[in-house]
């Protein structure tokens, strides 16, 4: 199995000094081409964080990056944002879709970013709608779908151009049981067709599917092993037996996680710069619980993996200026 990302001894720290916090402590991991991987932890295990340097969203402090044996590291923000909008199929917890377009506009919109023709794109996406069930469904509107309905068009739009990587945000956690299994049985196919599935995710159950669990705590990776068959319940009681007695230690005084809620303002991933003069609370210990998180805020900067709100909003408006156009030649 050929190797396609490595990482290297990566850190990322918030606060760097005396209050310090280290979301990623000393990390290192290879996945390979066509691998089903769930990255699971608790709350502020540091699992987002790790999303955002796997999905080319942030920069580590420190430690080494490849991906396809390319350094990313070395990459300007041109080649970043190629890299998150043709090598990696980003799909968020959120679904993150444009409530005025239907169906097939939604997976059709990357693509217009992309440059691709108006004949090629729709053939794409009433391609990649049919391989998630949703061919009757094509000029649906979300507000007129159920919530896994929704995601798979957000799953049809991340595949639709066929990108080598997955890359699924708690994929089903806006969704109930019944929807949850869906959702999962059409990654497992993305996987047996080739495509290599990351799934981030605190659901033992969710873990359960992927053929590839990594466990990860306070930062570090404590626990990398194949899943053969192994149950949600003895995933779930190695997640309890991991949180046992776990501990931070700031300023010579130990602090649940919990207890560490630094704050910073969010960055604009593609160009570093504080993100339209805004300063939002971001808690790198809690990426999931709050309603307006640092993931929420990039999931919907880089929706359909655009790599910029104003590379989004450009192809949005490419969108209605090229199906203006079509509309006056017809």
């Amino acid at each position: 199995m050929a190797e396609l990302i490595k990482i290297v001894d990566m850190c990322k720290v918030y606060n760097p000094g005396e209050n310090e916090v280290r979301a990623l402590d000393h990390i290192s991991l290879s996945i390979g081409e066509g691998e089903f991987v769930a990255i699971i932890g608790q709350s502020g295990s540091g699992k987002s964080t790790l999303m955002n340097m796997l999905g080319c969203l942030d920069v580590p402090s420190s430690g080494d990056y490849f991906l396809h044996g390319q350094d990313v590291g070395e990459m300007i923000d041109d080649e970043l944002s190629d890299i998150r909008n043709k090598e990696i199929g980003f799909i968020f917890q959120g679904f993150n879709l444009i409530p005025s377009l239907t169906a097939l506009e939604n997976v059709e919109l990357p693509l217009i970013y992309r440059g691709v023709s108006k004949k090629e794109r729709t053939e794409l996406a009433k391609e990649a709608l049919s391989k998630v069930g949703l061919e009757l469904r094509m000029t649906h509107k979300p507000s007129e779908m159920s919530g896994g309905q929704q995601q798979r068009v957000a799953i049809a739009r991340a595949i639709a151009q066929a990108p080598p990587i997955i890359l699924a945000d708690e994929p089903t956690g806006n969704l109930d049981s019944h929807s949850s299994v869906e959702i999962m049985e059409i990654l497992k196919q993305l996987n047996r067709e080739g495509r290599t599935v990351i799934v981030i995710t605190h659901d033992p159950g969710i873990a359960s599917k992927a053929t590839r669990i990594v466990h990860i705590m306070d930062g570090k990776i404590y626990k990398d092993e194949i899943n053969n068959g192994e149950d949600e319940n003895a995933i779930r009681a190695e997640l309890a037996k991991a949180q046992e007695n776990v501990t931070t230690k700031v300023k010579g005084v130990h602090q649940t996680p919990d207890e560490i809620r630094p704050t910073v303002a969010p960055q604009n991933f593609a160009t570093q710069t504080p993100a339209d003069d805004e300063v939002i609370e971001y808690h790198p210990n809690h990426p999931e619980d709050d309603i307006e998180s640092w993931d929420t805020i990039e999931a919907e900067r880089n929706i359909g993996s655009y790599g910029t709100q104003t590379q989004y909003d450009d192809a949005q408006t490419q969108y209605d200026d090229t199906t203006l156009s079509y509309k006056e030649e017809e």
